[in-house]
């Protein structure tokens, strides 16, 4: 019986610590003001969106080897469906906030660089 009872809290938890080794990368500052900006502020602007695209596309590799190894890992038939349920909702949240932070930092950007074309266009 105890040793049912550890496998089953065993298996409960696996979804919560599976789920701290990703690290979440840290967005860039603002961009560069596309008005004021230097053509070289504006090409470190974009080094640091780049680098922090290739940071987060890691992170979301991570997020997805993590999830797979809760739901086919060596608690997955002990896994309720409940738990299933909300370790698929975690992971689903999880990079779809990713996502989107992602595509608000390169819209931000992208808006200033066309800022900074404008300006510059002659």
């Amino acid at each position: 019986m105890k040793k049912a009872l550890c496998v089953l809290l065993l298996a409960a938890a696996l979804p919560v610590t599976a789920w701290s080794a990703c690290n979440y990368p840290r967005a860039p500052g603002k961009a560069p003001d596309g008005n004021s900006a230097s053509r070289e502020e504006m090409v470190a602007g974009k080094r640091q969106v780049d680098e922090y695209q290739k940071l987060m596309n890691e992170y979301l590799v991570c997020l997805k080897s993590e999830h797979q190894a809760v739901m086919n890992g060596p608690g997955k038939d002990s896994m309720l469906s409940e738990q299933r349920k909300e370790a698929e909702d975690r992971y689903t949240a999880k990079n779809d906030a990713a996502v989107d932070e992602m595509q608000q930092v390169a819209d931000r950007f992208n808006e200033q660089l066309r800022v900074f074309k404008a300006k510059n266009a002659k």
